[in-house]
């Protein structure tokens, strides 16, 4: 190779690198963060969430996941039980009496079921959250950045907008999807409030209408969030956005929509958590759209995700 076209490369790459540079604004929480809206979480927000508790109860809204819970391909889950030196009856009798005990091997993906995305999961171009290069981040053996078990409980308000219920129907279907038009007129029909730090949840009946009736098609496609709509929910600065889906966008998308962008508005450009497959069907049934919201994730070091299972205190 020439001097003077090592001299043009040269030059190219630093364009590309300095046109990313202008493209990629740090984080408003500052060049260095890597929780993003995890930052909104604090004690005033946590002792006002905690005032939701009203009746003394709690809710789940994680579902119960195994190796047949559809799940994004290739993702697979495999549970094996077995019983460590315990072959043709053996007891366990260094334990000063006849012990026997069960352990479990799980292998599996970690994206199944209900669950959280963490800021690694979905970039554009290379990059992630706070203009990480995934060069920088994206080790076989674990994430060395933006990892979930670097983010801190998720505690504060949740709300849930019904939005089968704005749609008339016990179900929405697939590919069916709202933005920023309907999620207002969702949360003004059904008096919500949606503020920063909150944690947003939608309520499509996808989960509990399709999932165990049709799981093919619970995990082929789903109704859900347009590209818009990321961009609106984003402008309110919330500390997480989630629905009853397994994906929050629509799929297929919208018109004109690309596949999965939201992910990339939320996750990449604000650093704003999702949530998947959660079930707020039961809380709606209770009567409750308002809600303190707990989470604290598996913490697995470097993990792009974790598998979850939230707490409605209300």
């Amino acid at each position: 190779m020439t001097r003077l076209m090592t001299a043009t490369l040269a030059a190219l790459v630093l364009a590309a690198n300095a046109s990313f540079a202008q493209d990629c604004a740090p984080s408003k929480w500052g060049a260095d963060d890597t929780i993003g809206s995890a930052n909104l979480v604090t004690p005033e927000r946590t002792l006002e969430a905690a005032k939701l508790i009203k009746q003394g109860k709690s809710m789940p809204l994680g579902i119960t996941i195994g190796p047949d819970t559809p799940a994004f391909p290739p993702r697979s889950l495999n549970l094996q039980v077995v019983q460590p030196n315990q072959q043709g009856g053996q007891k366990l009798s260094s334990f000063g009496y006849e012990g026997n005990y069960n352990d479990d091997i799980l292998q599996t993906w970690i994206g199944i079921g209900s669950q959280l995305d963490g800021l690694g999961h979905l970039g554009e171009g290379g990059h992630y959250y706070n203009c990480l290069d995934e060069k920088e981040i994206s080790a076989i053996t674990g994430l060395t950045k933006l990892g979930t078990h670097d983010v801190p409980p998720l505690v504060g308000r949740a709300v849930i907008l019904d939005m089968a219920k704005h749609a008339g129907k016990e179900v929405m279907a697939a590919g069916e999807h709202f933005g920023s038009e309907e999620i207002k007129a969702a949360a003004e029909a059904q008096g919500i409030t949606m503020g920063e730090g909150d944690i947003i949840l939608f309520h499509t009946g996808w989960t509990e209408g399709m999932l165990e009736s049709d799981p093919m098609q619970w995990g082929s496609a789903e109704p859900g969030l347009t590209n818009e709509g990321a961009v609106y929910l984003a402008s309110l600065n919330p500390l997480a956005v989630g629905a009853d889906t397994w994906g929050l966008d629509a799929i297929p998308p919208a018109e004109g929509d690309k596949v999965f962008y939201g992910h990339v508005t939320l996750l990449k450009d604000n650093g704003i958590y999702i949530l998947e497959t959660m079930n707020v069907g039961p809380l709606l049934r209770d009567g409750v759209n308002e809600f303190m919201f707990v989470l604290g994730q598996p913490r697995i070091k470097g993990t792009v995700q974790a598998m979850i299972n939230p707490v409605a205190l209300y």
